[in-house]
């Protein structure tokens, strides 16, 4: 079978990083067309930036990257580095990219993807606030049917928020966005923090990849050394939770998750629940579902399928 063709759009981020080296570590089942940087943990300087620390890391130079949107479409950006650190990679001493941004919009870059590859061929794998999808949905809607699937770390249930009381990071920041996006009609599978809070870094895990002795696996220890510290002291957990690379472990093994079909709703007006995904979980309110929302995760075999294909860049 051939590999999956995706798109990541994404605002690195630690857990983002090995959201990407997840993808760049399974080129039998995954094969990235191309990665558009987003505004969203740090701002989209930083993330653009990052994307290319990673790639370079990895040795995969070959990937073109594009910058998005640097703010979402109403709002003014609100950032993370309280969470992520000033860089947005925190943890590891790393040089400043050399490899190019590509010229051309990241919007673009999706838009004119979706109408090259054929239809029903590239899944939209997002890590970080939705404005880039939203904004190419809606400047070309020609491109809706001809999309795969979305997959999209964000939102929550059970676990409601980790930025407000209600809402959720990814969702929050650009709100307006998720409301197109989940509105758009196209497949979609949300990761939510009811799945991430589930696969948590443990001590165990992260010496595994220090163990492997590499460049990469020492960043990628230092990363989740740092990263981690925020969760561990907010939850009181043993390790924080790693969010972004659930969205490329789905791709890869669904049989690792568990979840079911249900309607979710952005709250965009209020501003006590702003960005809360009203997630039907019950499905009580006789909406049709919109998306695949997962709930569950084996989270020793998410970890074994990260380090595993992390070792072999």
């Amino acid at each position: 079978m051939a590999p999956q063709k995706i798109i990541i759009d994404t605002d690195p981020g630690q857990d983002d990083a090995l959201a990407i080296l997840l993808a760049l570590g399974s080129p039998a089942e995954i094969e990235v067309l191309g990665i558009v940087a987003v505004g969203g943990n740090v701002p989209l300087t930083r993330t653009s930036r990052n994307v290319r620390t990673v790639l370079e890391l990895a040795g995969r130079t070959d990937i073109p990257v594009y910058e998005g949107h640097a703010v979402p479409m109403l709002r003014p950006l609100a950032t993370a580095e309280h969470v992520h650190g000033a860089t947005g990679l925190d943890g590891a001493a790393l040089p400043e990219p050399e490899m190019p941004i590509m010229h051309k919009h990241g919007v673009d870059f999706i838009i004119d993807t979706l109408r090259a590859e054929p239809a029903d061929t590239v899944t939209l794998c997002t890590l970080g606030p939705l404005t880039d999808i939203a904004q190419a949905f809606r400047r070309a809607p020609d491109i809706i049917p001809r999309v795969k699937r979305v997959v999209s770390m964000g939102g929550a249930y059970f676990e409601v928020g980790n930025i407000t009381p209600a809402a959720e990071f990814n969702i929050w920041v650009d709100p307006e966005a998720a409301k197109v996006v989940f509105g758009a009609g196209v497949p979609l599978t949300l990761v939510p923090l009811d799945v991430t809070h589930q696969a948590l870094t443990t001590r165990e895990r992260v010496q595994r990849f220090r163990d492997m002795g590499t460049r990469l696996g020492d960043a990628v220890a230092g990363w989740l050394d740092f990263f981690e510290r925020f969760d561990t002291a907010k939850y009181g957990s043993d390790g924080g939770p790693l969010h972004d690379p659930c969205v490329i472990a789905w791709l890869i093994r669904p049989e690792l998750f568990t979840g079911r079909e249900i309607n979710v709703e952005i709250e965009v007006q209020s501003e006590l629940t702003r960005g809360m995904t009203v997630a039907d979980w019950w499905r009580v309110s006789g909406r049709a579902p919109n998306a695949l929302f997962l709930g569950g995760i084996d989270a020793d075999g998410f970890y074994e399928l990260l380090t595993e294909r992390i070792a072999t860049l």
